[in-house]
C-alpha cells in the first residue's frame, strides 16, 4: 500500500486542519427571497472579500429547493415558507448569530388588500423568528419600490404623485402593500431599541432570477428570442409614449450595494432611500441595444397600430418554447408566465416615473450604473445560465 493510505491521510489532513485558522466572520447576513431579482445579486456580494462589513456569512432563504442557478454562490441556502409562521420559527429562530436581515421578497394576491395582509404577515412572521433570538442584530434592510409614490399597478394613471418622486412625499390615501410592510417593521423592530432599518425603493429592476415575476429583463430576453426563433420582428409591445418618453431602471447589484452601504453605514441608519441608476432612457434607443443581443435586424414601434401587449402576443407560446427547450438545451421550462408577462406590459406602456437619488448621494451613496451596459450584461448572464440561446 502506498504512503497515501487511509491513516496518512487523516493524519495530513488533520495537520491541514490544525494550521489553517478558522473563518471567523464580521457580520452575517440573512437574506429573504435569495432567488429573487435582488437576493440573487446580494448572494453574488455579500461573500466577497471585499465588500463593506465583511467578511459575511450569508444564510440565503426560498420558498422552492435550491436552483442551479443560484447553486454556486457560497450560501447557507434554507428552504422554508416565510407565510407559514411555524416553518418560519423553526427554520429560522435558530440562526442566533445574525446581524444584518435583507427582505426583498413579496407574494401577489388578487387585490391589494390580500397583497396588504399577505405580505404584511410575512414580514412579521420573519422579524417574530429572528429578532428575539438573534443578540447581535443590528440592522434590518426592507426593499418596496417607486410604487411607493404611485400605489399599485391599477392606480397608474389615476391620483399619485407627480415625478421626479422624493423620499420625504407623504403616502397616498390609497391600499399599497408597501405601507404594510413599513407598518409592520416600525411595530416589530421597536421591540428593541438599538435595532436600526432601512427602506430601499428601487425603480423597474434590471437583474437575473427565472423566478421573480417582476422581471422585465427576463421577460425580454424570452419574447426576444421566440422572436429570434420564429424569424419574427421584434415589436416593442407598449405604448408609443414609452416608446418616446424619457424612464429609468435600477440594476439589481446596485439595488445590493445600497443596500450593503445603508446596512453598515452609521449615516444611512433609519432612513428610506430611492435607487435607480441615476441615468435616464428612452426605450426606443434601449430596443436597439435589445435586438443587437438576440442577432434581430428588424425591430421597433408599429406605427399606427394599437400595441398588443405582451399577455396577448405570447398566448400560446407554450408549445414554441417546449420546442426551444429542447433544441437549445435550455435549462428552465417554466419561464412563459402569464405574471411576467403582465408586469413587462405595466413597465413597458407607462412613462416619466422617475424617482431622485439626490437623498441617496447626499448620505453618501454615490454608486450609478449604464443603463444600456446593465441591460447587455443582464441579457448576458440569462445566455450564460441557459436560460434563453
Amino acid at each position: 500500500m502506498s504512503w497515501w493510505g487511509a491513516g496518512a491521510i487523516g493524519a495530513a489532513k488533520k495537520r491541514i486542519d490544525e494550521d489553517e485558522p478558522i473563518q471567523t466572520y464580521e457580520s452575517v447576513a440573512l437574506i429573504i427571497g435569495v432567488t429573487g431579482i435582488v437576493g440573487n445579486s446580494l448572494a453574488e456580494i455579500l461573500p466577497l472579500s471585499d465588500t463593506p462589513g465583511g467578511p459575511w456569512k450569508v444564510y440565503g432563504v426560498a420558498r422552492r429547493p435550491r436552483p442551479s442557478w443560484n447553486s454556486d454562490h457560497p450560501i447557507d441556502y434554507i428552504q422554508c415558507d416565510v407565510s407559514d409562521a411555524e416553518d418560519a420559527r423553526s427554520k429560522l429562530s435558530p440562526l442566533t448569530d445574525v446581524t444584518h436581515v435583507f427582505y426583498v421578497t413579496w407574494t401577489k394576491r388578487e387585490s391589494e388588500t390580500e397583497n396588504c395582509e399577505a405580505n404584511g404577515s410575512m414580514l412579521r412572521n420573519v422579524l417574530r423568528a429572528v429578532v428575539p433570538h438573534a443578540p447581535n442584530l443590528v440592522h434590518v434592510c426592507l426593499q418596496t419600490g417607486t410604487k411607493h409614490y404611485i400605489g399599485p399597478f391599477e392606480n397608474i394613471g389615476k391620483s399619485h404623485h407627480e415625478a421626479p418622486f422624493t423620499e420625504d412625499l407623504p403616502r397616498l390615501q390609497v391600499a399599497n402593500f408597501y405601507y404594510s410592510l413599513e407598518d409592520v417593521l416600525f411595530e416589530e423592530i421597536k421591540k428593541r431599541e438599538s435595532l436600526t432599518w432601512s427602506i430601499h425603493r428601487p425603480n423597474s429592476i434590471f437583474g437575473f432570477s427565472p423566478y421573480s415575476m417582476i422581471n422585465i429583463v427576463g421577460a425580454l430576453c424570452v419574447y426576444a428570442a421566440i422572436c429570434k426563433h420564429e424569424g419574427a420582428p421584434l415589436v416593442f409591445p407598449g405604448s408609443k409614449e414609452a416608446w418616446e418618453g424619457f424612464t429609468t431602471a435600477s440594476d439589481a447589484d446596485l439595488i445590493a450595494e445600497q443596500q450593503i452601504w445603508a446596512a453598515v453605514d452609521p449615516y444611512a441608519k433609519n432612513e428610506a432611500f430611492n435607487c435607480n441608476n441615476a441615468d435616464i432612457f428612452k426605450w426606443k434607443h434601449m430596443w436597439k441595444v435589445l435586438a443587437e443581443q438576440f442577432g434581430i435586424e428588424e425591430y421597433g414601434f408599429v406605427e399606427g397600430k394599437e400595441s398588443v401587449g405582451l399577455v396577448e402576443m405570447m398566448k400560446g407560446k407554450e408549445s414554441v418554447w417546449e420546442e426551444m427547450v429542447k433544441k437549445y438545451e435550455l435549462q428552465e421550462r417554466d419561464v412563459v408566465d402569464e405574471s411576467v408577462w403582465s408586469f413587462a406590459d405595466v413597465a413597458l406602456g407607462v412613462v416619466g416615473l422617475i424617482d431622485s437619488m439626490n437623498k441617496s448621494k447626499e448620505h453618501g451613496f454615490l454608486g450609478f450604473r449604464n443603463s444600456s451596459n446593465s441591460l447587455v450584461s443582464w441579457v448576458d448572464k440569462y445566455k450564460a445560465f441557459k436560460i434563453v440561446p
